[in-house]
């Protein structure tokens, strides 16, 4: 009797022993399943719906002096259910988290842990190193597996040396050889359509990971060595460093630590992605008492459009002038901040003096007066020199938060400087958007006043290319996405096709048509949300900026309603009782029908924004209509190549 019960226990609890050295984990609703071997090394596997998704993957950290999953000798295993809600500060996509997992504990000799938990959306793991002992991490270890014939949207790097800022095309594992490498996250796409996506979060003082083909349609860790010296250098001086000498190993360690979760999540529904908040959920806590300063909203954004104003009275250009137009602007659109960009310092290293054109602190008033709030623009370089009295004269100045820009490196140094910024930053009460960035990798929910984080290329890369193409947009939310909320810069309202698009650095247009760029304010998700086009410009689209400006930057409740990869997404988010849908395609043009059976009872006011009827040849045509719905209604949305839809259900 005692035995039968002990057995049904562990099968209620998601583990069972299978022999001395294999292990099972699964989700709660047990479709996932891991399964741990313990044996010379320590391998695991995944299966979703009993489909093989990841394949024998060896995890091991090597330290100075010995390496954990070497030999492993397996003391005592544990299981729990964890089951709980989270209830984000800012709430990027749902305001109301289930944290529901299983988790698989193993305590092996040598001081250390390894951890599994199984979600219903995926698997993550991390060491934990249990002893007191400074400890040099030499390498960490994650040979990854994937079924045969297996491809994926690889993001590809030349050095760890980078802004994360790539294009995601579409190439098969057996392709790649062993020189080329990528940056997280990684979308892989199985045979028969089922994916798994690679990342990596709770990331402190710790290198972050890339991926190197192995070339044999696998994966192996690369991360970049811990950084001893470095010189300017002599393109850029003041944000380039030129790393001159390296450490042979990539981290150190001063006692007991848990290292970063290695994230994966698992799917066979596109949709997934977009929904799943894996990321947020194995980030450490809030670590921030109070938090009711913290304000999320859309900021209008003078460096894309080159402060080219016009029918003003006054030279346009880095000067108070121009930015009280801006605040003007942001004023009558309840747009919540403006940001002064690259200009409004005396020069990029002298970061608490004025360009002589801008009076900053008259201009922080005037915005205080006008309820529009100031975020300055700011080098990491010179701001990691002396970061206290940087801070705190934007502070005292009034400012509501920082830019920081050119990080370009994710060795163990610069991610905690990130930790660094973000505590400092929140002992002021001062916002941070991280640009020339790494992805998100878990600090936005320890230190919330983190809204958003670039390392996706964006908006901004219409300056200079037509690299922004409608299937890139497409890429973009089941990718970059999945890490986090990104700072692409939307918003371009000189919308154009690829016949007729021109690349003006001060003039930028963007592909895809006029509701393709709205439909990214519902689809992308940003706290701190751009608007990138001239005032002057949206003045004489006051329509679509009356439209934007009701869309919300934090929300209540996500759902995905039709999606596939760089091909399409429909999105519906609630925010209160209105609801908002963001549609998108890439260059086909597309009808797609979507139940509007998530609406409560009653009926609906909605306001759409679709591409017009003349939208194929001129990317800036759209109708705006006003029609009552309700729940037993279907939503038949029309797009054009490139094309998009938008709407709002007010109850």
């Amino acid at each position: 009797m005692r035995t039968t019960f002990f057995a049904a226990l562990m099968l209620l609890f998601g583990v069972i022993s299978l022999s001395a050295k294999q292990l099972e984990v699964s989700s709660p609703d047990g479709q996932v399943v891991v399964t741990v071997q313990v044996n010379d090394v320590i391998s695991w596997s995944a299966t979703l719906k009993g489909q093989p998704m990841i394949t024998d993957a060896v995890v091991s950290m090597t330290l100075a002096d010995k390496t954990l999953g070497k030999a492993p000798r397996l003391s005592k295993q544990a299981v729990k259910v964890i089951k709980n809600q989270i209830k984000p500060v800012v709430p990027h996509k749902d305001a109301l988290i289930d944290d529901h997992c299983q988790e698989l504990t193993m305590t092996f000799k040598g001081g250390y842990n390894l951890v599994f938990r199984a979600y219903n959306d995926g698997v993550a793991y991390r060491f934990v190193k249990t002893d007191g002992k400074v400890s040099e991490v030499m390498d960490e270890q994650m040979d990854l597996n994937f079924p045969s014939g297996a491809a994926c949207y690889f993001t590809e790097e030349v050095s760890t040396y980078s802004h994360n800022e790539s294009w995601y095309p579409y190439v098969k594992l057996a392709d790649l050889t062993d020189k080329q490498f990528c940056c997280l996250p990684l979308l892989v796409e199985l045979p028969g359509k089922a994916k798994v996506l690679v990342t990596e979060t709770a990331l402190h003082d710790y290198p972050g990971m890339f991926l190197r083909s192995n070339g044999k349609a696998g994966f192996v860790t690369k991360f970049p060595p811990y950084v001893l010296e470095t010189v300017p250098s002599r393109r850029g001086a003041d944000r380039n460093d030129m790393i001159t000498k390296e450490a042979p190993y990539i981290a150190k360690v001063n006692g007991a630590k848990s290292f970063p979760w290695r994230v994966f999540v698992l799917t066979d529904n596109d949709a997934t992605l977009v929904e799943s908040n894996l990321t947020y959920q194995l980030s450490d806590p809030c670590v921030l008492e109070k938090t009711d300063w913290i304000k999320p909203g859309k900021v209008a954004w003078d460096w894309y459009n080159a402060n080219n104003i016009f029918g003003v009275d006054f030279k346009s250009g880095i000067n108070t002038e121009t930015y009280k137009y801006f605040i003007d602007f942001a004023s009558e659109n309840a747009i919540e901040y403006i940001i002064l960009d690259e200009g409004w310092t005396k020069s990029t290293t002298q970061i608490t003096a004025c360009n002589p054109n801008i009076d900053v602190k008259a201009l922080i008033d005037y915005g205080k007066q006008k309820n529009v709030g100031i975020i300055l623009w700011v080098l990491w370089k010179p701001l990691d020199a002396d970061m206290t009295t940087i801070l705190e004269t934007y502070a005292n100045w009034g400012a509501k938060g920082i830019k920081v820009d050119f990080m370009q490196r994710n060795d163990q140094y610069m991610v905690a400087s990130y930790e660094r910024i973000a505590a400092e930053c929140a002992r002021l009460n001062l916002l941070v958007d991280y640009h020339g960035a790494f992805k998100p990798s878990g600090l936005r929910r320890k230190y919330p006043n983190v809204l958003t984080y670039e390392g996706v290329k964006g908006n901004e890369n219409n300056k200079w290319s037509a690299d922004i193409t409608p299937e890139h947009n497409l890429t973009l939310p089941f990718t970059r996405m999945v890490a986090g909320p990104m700072d692409y810069t939307p918003g371009a309202m000189l919308n154009a096709h690829p016949i007729n698009h021109k690349v003006s650095y001060e003039r930028p247009m963007g592909l895809g048509t006029r509701c393709h760029e709205v439909a990214k304010y519902v689809v992308y998700e940003s706290p701190l949300q751009m608007m990138c086009e001239s005032p002057s410009i949206y003045k004489k689209e006051q329509e679509t900026v009356d439209f934007i400006t009701r869309i919300p930057t934090v929300w209540d409740e996500t759902r995905v309603l039709a999606a596939a990869v760089a091909d399409y997404i429909v999105v519906a988010r609630r925010k209160g009782t209105t609801w908002y849908v963001g549609a998108m395609t890439d260059a086909t043009p597309r009808t797609l029908e979507v139940s509007l059976d998530f609406l409560s009872d009653g009926a609906y006011t909605m306001t759409v924004m679709k591409d017009g009827i003349n939208a194929d040849n001129y990317a800036q045509d759209y109708k705006r209509e006003v029609k009552q719905v309700d729940k037993s209604d279907s939503l038949v949305i029309d797009m054009a190549s490139g094309g998009g839809f938008a709407a709002i259900l007010a109850w």
